[in-house]
């Protein structure tokens, strides 16, 4: 049985069957099937009207999947609700894509062999898709590997993280509930690895969508048999850059909810922090002042504003890479515990650029302040690990903003932002060991299509 806890005082939710495999046998054999049978594949007005449905069967228990959310993910309720409100915009989304995005004609006659010729193109789905997912959003970003699925055609087995179940199965029922037939969305419950890796390169399998350590899904990437597609969403320790000529008043905030959005548990949240030199104590200051003011609770309060860490296990070694970079140099402002399962907020100054929050994503509450003398010194420092996912750069100073975005090695950079900003219709994608391929609806739903060319020879 797989116990779901709450995040935050560890107290049992629920207790699901888990599957073995014969039913992770079944479930593949049926998912295959439903793209084998061409004659019953979903039509898009089919897939249009199910994703148009399911949008106020969503809308409808938004308080529910918000709760459920903070309970089982620990996401502070004000933020739980906009996860919400952000899956029913994707679905929305979906629909839209759905609508305008189709095939294109390829020009012919352009040589003489090529001539009498037209061509044009259009898209199937791939096949059986395949979604692992990650606990910290455990609603929105199953909307964002099981609907372009269903938006695409493609049978679907969606694995969520084993510690945040429930808002999965939910929005499976939920489609099943807007019209989605048997067998088109399926959910696998398991806490087995070795299961996990076996669901993930089956040779059945044509898409695998996984949302994870880096570790795990570069291994399962090397793992997968010819012919089988993936992308990958990782991490990384995000930087942020703060000219000499930024704002400080007007960055604290934007700043503070970039580095500790749901305690740091973001693959993009703002990690290291580089501060001109000139304004480093006026920013520690101001910025640990405002850190220290987050109050810390249960994630169900109103009022809390950050929320425990997905398991006891994860404050632990969050604790440990903290007490390290002190014991190795750095100034700690803030931190230690509220409880078992939740870290107060900290600041640390100057860590060793060896430390491991220095070079290893955090997912956790703190974030590291380097100061710098060129800016030029601070992007080489930005883009010295072997992960890149977002960057952003505080400043007024429209050359300084220039020069960042153009070297700062990140598939994003956000002017007068934090890091961790994304909507659900931009390319969203991890470079080097932070991820494979373009995350985003739009981007998602056409890798999980396959473009077909028609040729006719007109004489």
């Amino acid at each position: 049985m797989m116990i779901v806890r709450r995040a935050f005082d560890r107290s049992s939710m629920a207790e699901l069957p888990e599957d073995d495999a014969a039913s992770l046998e079944r479930k593949l054999a049926v998912a295959a099937q439903r793209h084998a049978d061409r004659d019953r594949w979903l039509p898009p007005h089919e897939r249009i009207g199910i994703l148009r449905r399911l949008v106020p069967l969503v809308e409808g228990k938004r308080v529910h999947l918000a709760r459920q959310i903070c309970l089982e993910g620990g996401k502070p309720l004000m933020d739980a609700l906009a996860e919400v409100d952000r899956a029913v915009d994707g679905i929305r989304h979906a629909v839209d894509v759905l609508r305008t995005d189709g095939g294109r004609e390829i020009p012919m006659g352009l040589t003489a062999a090529s001539a009498d010729r037209r061509a044009f193109t259009f898209r199937e789905p791939i096949g059986v898709v395949v979604a692992i997912s990650a606990f910290n959003h455990p609603l929105n970003l199953v909307v964002h590997q099981v609907v372009p699925a269903v938006a695409a055609g493609c049978p679907v087995i969606v694995k969520p993280a084993p510690a945040t179940p429930l808002s999965c199965l939910d929005l499976a029922d939920l489609l099943e509930q807007a019209g989605l037939p048997e067998g088109w969305c399926q959910v696998f419950l398991s806490s087995d690895t070795a299961l996990a890796q076996a669901l993930a390169t089956d040779p059945r399998v044509a898409f695998l969508s996984f949302i994870g350590s880096a570790r795990v899904g570069w291994h399962l990437r090397s793992m997968l048999p010819p012919g089988t597609r993936c992308a990958l969403e990782h991490g990384g320790a995000a930087p942020c850059l703060i000219d000499r000529s930024a704002d400080l008043g007007r960055l604290l905030e934007p700043l503070t909810k970039g580095s500790y959005y749901h305690a740091g548990q973001v693959c993009v949240s703002t990690q290291r922090i580089f501060v001109h030199r000139s304004l480093r104590d006026a920013f520690l200051e101001r910025f640990a002042a405002r850190v220290l003011a987050l109050r810390a609770g249960d994630p169900v309060l109103e009022s809390t504003e950050l929320g425990p860490l997905i398991s006891p296990e994860q404050v632990t070694r969050v604790e440990q890479w903290i007490e390290e970079a002190v014991a190795s140099g750095a100034t700690l402002i803030g931190g230690g515990r509220l409880c078992e399962t939740t870290l107060l907020p900290s600041v640390l100054v100057e860590p060793s650029p060896n430390a491991k929050v220095s070079t290893l994503e955090v997912f956790g509450p703190t974030t590291c302040v380097y100061a710098f003398s060129e800016l030029e010194e601070a992007i080489a420092a930005a883009n010295s690990l072997p992960t890149a996912f977002q960057a952003s750069i505080f400043g007024n100073d429209l050359q300084a903003a220039l020069l960042a975005a153009e070297r700062l090695d990140a598939s994003a950079v956000m002017v007068n932002d934090h890091t961790a900003f994304r909507t659900d219709w931009m390319p969203f994608a991890g470079r080097r060991e932070s991820g494979l391929g373009i995350g985003g609806i739009p981007w998602t739903m056409q890798d999980m299509s396959s473009q077909k060319m028609v040729v006719f020879r007109t004489r």
